[in-house]
């Protein structure tokens, strides 16, 4: 959203596609944009792709990653950019600003614009935006990706009107009152600790979500509770999806989860924080996960 802002006030026609429905706590960056769902507009998004001149890939690295969309930017013409600070970025893209190191990629876009001579365009409104994409990509700023320069970046949106702790409330402070159920029957009934102690694992049925009301963007965070246990070196969250289960993997220390969800798991991610899937039921995932938790452990 941030970048879409400031193409606009250069003059760019500019379009925002995402694959899959957001979480609505999100539903104020919108800005009046009008976010494209590829999943609930597949024609209109298929136009918009191929009309393109230029395409911005943003916080993923490989076109499997964006669902039905990945096809349609792959047939596209367009001169294709990635902004992204995942590992192993694939061959698809014309140009890449690509920085394993970075905290997020919203900080890379803040660089993208100043190093384009381009910051004097950052308002109050695109701070706001990348101070979500900050914040919640460095959990709050306590994960080890966070440098100096990101609280620097921060520091100069502030200058440009943002306020934190507006953020912080529009994105952590509007649950629902069934999201808080769903967290509290995970946690209370769903979240287990391996033999060993250093691993701790959270399922959620497709059923139990529906019984609590499910909505995206519910369990968001959940997958930190379990690291949060004392002797915990690795946290799973197993969701069942309609015909998969999806995986979120977060570490401390020296496991590798992306190595980890890119082996067993049909993902990818960071050294500490990962996601995957398996086109399996919920107890087939959950078998296939503890012969990989065994082999860490055993």
């Amino acid at each position: 959203m941030a970048l879409a802002i400031a193409l606009k006030k250069l003059g760019h026609e500019v379009n925002v596609l995402v694959p899959d429905q957001y979480p609505k706590f999100l539903d104020w960056m919108d800005k009046g944009a009008s976010i494209l769902i590829d999943e609930l507009s597949p024609n209109e998004s298929t136009r918009i792709v191929s009309e393109a001149s230029i395409i911005f890939s943003l916080d993923y690295n490989n076109l499997s990653r964006v669902g039905k969309l990945g096809p349609k930017i792959e047939r596209s013409d367009a001169v294709k950019i990635l902004i992204d600070h995942h590992l192993f970025p694939d061959e698809s893209f014309d140009f890449a600003l690509s920085d394993t190191a970075a905290s997020s990629t919203a900080e890379l876009v803040f660089r993208f614009l100043n190093e384009l001579g381009y910051k004097d365009l950052i308002d109050k409104s695109i701070s706001e935006s990348l101070y979500a994409g900050i914040m919640t990509d460095t959990g709050s700023f306590r994960f080890s990706s966070t440098s100096s320069e990101t609280h620097r970046i921060v520091a100069e949106l502030m200058d440009k009107g943002l306020i934190p702790h507006v953020i912080h409330e529009r994105i952590n402070d509007t649950n629902s009152f069934s999201r808080l159920k769903l967290i509290g029957h995970a946690l209370s009934n769903k979240l287990s600790v391996h033999k060993s102690g250093k691993a701790a694992i959270i399922t959620l049925s497709l059923k139990e979500k529906n019984q609590f009301g499910y909505q995206k963007g519910d369990s968001e965070g959940l997958v930190n509770y379990g690291l949060s246990i004392e002797g915990v070196e690795i946290a799973i969250f197993l969701s069942e999806e309609l015909e998969m289960v999806k995986f979120s993997l977060r570490s401390k220390g020296n496991i590798d989860v992306n190595d980890i969800a890119r082996s067993h798991f049909n993902g990818g991610g960071h050294r500490n924080a990962a996601g995957g899937k398996l086109d399996l039921g919920l107890e087939q995932a959950l078998e296939r996960l503890n012969i990989v938790i065994n082999g860490l452990f055993e």
